[in-house]
């Protein structure tokens, strides 16, 4: 291929097995400027990064997400020791897909650097149920904002093939 940017695209799998080891504080802050330098709908970076390090809140978050639809038994964050979650305002018309934006721009520098990410919507019946607002301060989103996603990141401990791409997924309209 020859070109960085289509090799990471190519390259980078959703990592569900990670490493005890924290990240370092040099890789969050590649991950966090990638983030910041995404694009949105007039500039207006409806966005919020909030790291979490801290394993009893990721678990009392996980615990409340599979509560809300009534599972167990399952590691939704797959022991990474960083989540990246997202807020964002949702009174923004372009929010959510500006958020897709910067996720992507994680999870790439993410895989560039050598980590490991997936993107996680399974965390949002926590901010969905009686905890959400609770869970809003604990990861100090401004006032107002709403969780749009959650990004696991870490040590890959394993990983997958690519999948397969599906075919009929395209049509040319001349």
């Amino acid at each position: 291929m020859g070109n960085p940017v289509l090799e990471a695209i190519s390259g980078r799998r959703s990592i569900r097995a990670y490493k005890p080891d924290q990240i370092k504080k040099e890789e969050l802050e590649i991950l966090l400027k990638a983030a910041q330098e995404a694009p949105s709908a007039a500039n207006l970076q409806p966005w919020h990064y909030s790291v979490l390090q801290n394993a009893e809140m990721i678990a009392e978050i996980q615990e409340e997400s599979l509560k809300q639809m009534n599972e167990k038994g399952k590691d939704i964050f797959f022991k990474a020791p960083t989540v990246i979650f997202i807020s964002c305002d949702p009174v923004s018309r372009w929010g959510r897909h500006d958020v897709g934006i910067t996720a992507e721009n994680i999870c790439l520098a993410a895989h560039a650097i050598g980590l490991g990410t997936v993107m996680l919507g399974r965390a949002e019946p926590a901010f969905n149920g009686p905890k959400g607002d609770h869970f809003a301060k604990l990861l100090k989103f401004p006032e107002g904002y709403k969780y749009a996603v959650a990004i696991s990141v870490g040590y890959p401990a394993g990983s997958k093939e690519a999948h397969p791409i599906a075919p009929g997924r395209i049509d040319y309209i001349e």
